[in-house]
């Protein structure tokens, strides 16, 4: 039977962060907290799971040239 419902982000995949906008990867959970990190790496950060969700394929799709973009401008 299908679900309506959205499935939530699992440990290792892309995920947006409601309440900051930010899209990142998922790296934990830890005391009823999602631990999130930046694509580009960097400092993680903590979300609410209800705030935590697979981004849309737009958003995914930004957040990774951003990075790509990003990484070549310090690679010259």
């Amino acid at each position: 039977m299908a679900s309506n419902q959205q499935s939530r982000p699992e440990i290792g995949d892309l995920a947006k962060d409601l309440q900051t906008g930010q899209t990142g990867v998922v790296m934990g959970k830890l005391g009823g907290r999602v631990q999130m990190r930046p694509l580009a790496g960097g400092r993680e950060w903590d979300a609410k799971p209800d705030d935590v969700i697979p981004p849309s394929a737009r958003e995914e799709l930004s957040a990774r040239n951003a990075v790509r973009s990003a990484r070549s401008r310090a690679v010259l």
